[in-house]
């Protein structure tokens, strides 16, 4: 993903960055605890489109 791209992206729950998982294909977002897909190259930046993150995903 082109990290330009990713500058100028937020999260669209909490307004917060988000970080490119590239293996699972994903954005994710700490702040408000999810991960977004990535489908061919495009972000898909939708509450509902989005996974739940885990306290071990997340690191706690």
């Amino acid at each position: 993903m082109d990290t330009r791209l990713l500058e100028l992206l937020v999260c669209p729950v909490t307004k917060g960055p988000l970080e490119y998982n590239r293996d699972k294909q994903e954005l994710t977002s700490r702040s408000a605890r999810l991960a977004y897909p990535v489908r061919d190259g495009i972000p898909i930046l939708l509450e509902g489109e989005a996974r739940p993150l885990s306290d071990e995903e997340l690191g706690l």
